[in-house]
């Protein structure tokens, strides 16, 4: 498995966490990851989160979430909203359902978490320049983020970036590095802001615990660089 870096550009509050996630060549099992799958008291004993017991506790984290994302005038709201956000809305309906095991650990994760995750196929970004890159989308930037077409204003939104531009954030991930059943390598990006002390950290554990418990794949650290 190929390690991975990614240049981060100096922002006063993002805390990111990630790995590398090599799939496992079975689909793994998801067990009790179903079981996680709202935020019923059951399923929020089962956490290592305790956001969703207390409506101010999760207000904090929505809160820092979006402080994180507006730093540079991007507007995390509406349709614009963190990825985190539409989750929560999804449990609350009932209409959070399954995609695959990976992807399923991740929404539970991220639910439960309060932070925004990213997940992007390695095969499809392109990095010959030696890593990737985290850093606010310039003006005037897009791409489309599914399978329809649709698109998602960038300009000022934290990204993540490979040779072509930017391919995910914490909002909408674009399609053009989108993970599915084929994929064998994934990235996975967890948005987190020092608003919260240790949180980001204590997400991606989560995570990891999550993927060897259930045998979804193998994971390797990324390794950071700074401009």
């Amino acid at each position: 498995m190929s390690s991975v870096s990614i240049s981060v550009d100096s922002h006063p509050s993002l805390d990111l966490a990630a790995f590398v996630l090599q799939n496992a060549s079975e689909s793994g099992s998801q067990g009790n990851v179903f079981s996680l799958f709202s935020l019923a008291d059951d399923a929020i004993a089962k956490s290592p989160f305790e956001i969703h017991s207390d409506p101010q506790r999760y207000d904090t984290v929505k809160s820092a979430v979006r402080d994180l994302l507006r730093h540079a005038g991007y507007k995390p709201t509406g349709r614009g909203k963190p990825a985190s956000e539409y989750l929560v809305k999804a449990a609350g309906s009932g209409k959070l359902n399954s995609i695959n095991p990976v992807v399923d650990a991740l929404n539970v994760v991220s639910l439960h978490s309060g932070l925004p995750i990213s997940v992007v196929d390695l095969a499809k970004c392109h990095f010959e320049s030696g890593a990737l890159r985290v850093a606010i989308a310039p003006e005037n930037s897009e791409y489309v983020f599914n399978a329809s077409g649709q698109t998602i204003k960038l300009d000022g939104l934290l990204c993540l970036f490979d040779d072509e531009g930017p391919c995910a954030n914490a909002v909408k991930d674009s399609q053009r590095t989108k993970t599915n059943d084929q994929t064998v390598c994934s990235l996975v990006l967890i948005w987190g802001t020092n608003e919260l002390s240790g949180h980001a950290a204590k997400t991606a554990a989560w995570f990891r615990e999550l993927i060897e418990k259930h045998g979804l794949g193998e994971v390797e650290n990324v390794e950071f660089l700074v401009p």
